[in-house]
């Protein structure tokens, strides 16, 4: 059996340590004991499975919630485990290196719904919201729309108050992870197109019963199949003045900040992918015969394994480092933009090297490194793109060199 995130002893201190770059503390070496245990267990051997049948994995999430791995980072009080951003990048990169979608799953549904409410609800709605529901119903956060990507200012889905005071909601949202799935989620509307950034504003929705709210089919995605993706369609939604998430108009700032710790999570997810690839690479090169010797004998190969290698490593201490500034109360956006950057590439890398070792093999559907590919890809598009991230990466920088 799996022990609990509950039954690791201390907890909160987590949250407050250094992290040290040359070993993790003991409460977080048994944090990862125990998802790298789930991840072989449970995940790896029906990974290819979910993926072929685009099969959302409800059976391993209603266990890791069980685990307390659905609510990492929110309070006891509320069924929560109260661990950080550390914990949480530990966690995603142990369940992905098992199956990508699965921790994308717990990765957006963490990072991005039940952090939020844990830090901007009110109490109130993190009583309605947290206990309403089990830890194993997903949530969802819903930003981006068909002609507002990156470009979060362009948005169109409109929120009006009526005389009640009630707020109605019409638009669609685009690109919503686990949408098919969720009972509830953080919607993000405008109140005035003119205020462009200022008009920008966070509700917290309750899906159940919601007359006018309609799913959109899923898509059809290249990689992290099992996880569903799919558009929100809003047509006169009525909700409650109480669904405002923090303040009117204050929704730019809690998007952006929460894309921050959402980027800590796709990183991480990046690199379990990068790991997978790289342990696959090895065991091949290590079975396999060409030259009268093992592929692992090979120079060209022993190249490949190395850059793939220190690649891992760089985007291993550059995620932790980002994780814990964000723990540690610390500005940290571009130590995370740089993490998401490096780790995105990375697991795109080791996949394609990984492939290449494995030659021919890893062009079939029948070793698990074509699907590394696949998932790897989106690791440096959502969340923001590569070329986003380098920006904000440049815009610091120059503005750090310049305040010398």
């Amino acid at each position: 059996m799996f022990p609990k995130l509950s039954s690791i002893k201390p907890i909160v201190p987590i949250i407050r340590r250094q992290f040290s770059v040359c070993e993790l503390p003991k409460d977080l070496r048994q944090v990862q004991k125990t998802c790298r245990s789930f991840a072989e267990r449970e995940l790896q051997p029906i990974a290819a499975e979910l993926d072929r049948e685009a099969r959302f994995p409800a059976k391993q999430i209603a266990q890791l919630a069980n685990l307390g791995l659905m609510r990492v980072t929110v309070a006891p009080e509320y069924g929560g485990s109260n661990l950080g951003m550390l914990a949480l990048s530990i966690i995603v990169e142990e369940l992905s290196r098992g199956c990508a979608s699965t921790g994308a799953i717990v990765s957006i549904h963490n990072c991005l719904y039940a952090n939020l409410l844990n830090r901007a609800g009110t109490d109130q709605q993190k009583d309605q919201f947290f206990t309403k529901y089990s830890a194993e119903t997903i949530g969802a956060f819903a930003l981006s729309e068909s002609e507002a990507g990156s470009d979060v200012a362009a948005m169109s889905m409109r929120a009006e108050r009526d005389r009640s005071s009630d707020w109605i909601l019409n638009g669609s949202k685009a690109w919503v992870t686990s949408a098919k799935e969720a009972k509830s989620g953080i919607i993000f509307a405008t109140v005035d197109p003119e205020l462009k950034y200022k008009g920008i504003t966070a509700f917290l929705v309750d899906f159940e019963g919601l007359e006018g709210l309609s799913v959109g089919r899923k898509e059809d995605k290249l990689g992290i199949r099992a996880s569903s993706t799919c558009s929100l369609h809003f047509c006169n939604v009525r909700i409650p003045a109480s669904s405002v998430l923090g303040n009117v108009g204050g929704g730019f700032r809690i998007a952006m900040e929460q894309l921050d710790r959402a980027r800590i999570g796709i990183a991480s997810q990046a690199l379990g992918i990068a790991q997978a690839a790289l342990e696959t690479a090895v065991q091949y090169a290590d079975q396999r015969v060409a030259f009268g010797q093992s592929l692992s004998a090979l120079q060209a190969v022993q190249t490949r394994i190395a850059e793939m290698a220190v690649r891992i490593e760089m985007a291993r201490l550059l995620i932790r480092k980002a994780a814990c500034k964000v723990d540690q109360g610390q500005p940290a956006t571009k130590a995370i933009s740089m993490a998401k950057w490096v780790a995105g590439e990375t697991a795109t890398f080791a996949a394609h090297n990984c492939q290449q070792i494995l030659g021919g093999m890893g062009y079939v559907r029948d070793m698990p490194a074509e699907r590394y590919y696949r998932d790897a890809r989106i690791t440096e598009i959502y969340g923001g793109v590569t070329d986003v991230q380098k920006a904000i990466v440049a815009d610091h920088v120059i503005r750090e060199l310049r305040g010398k």
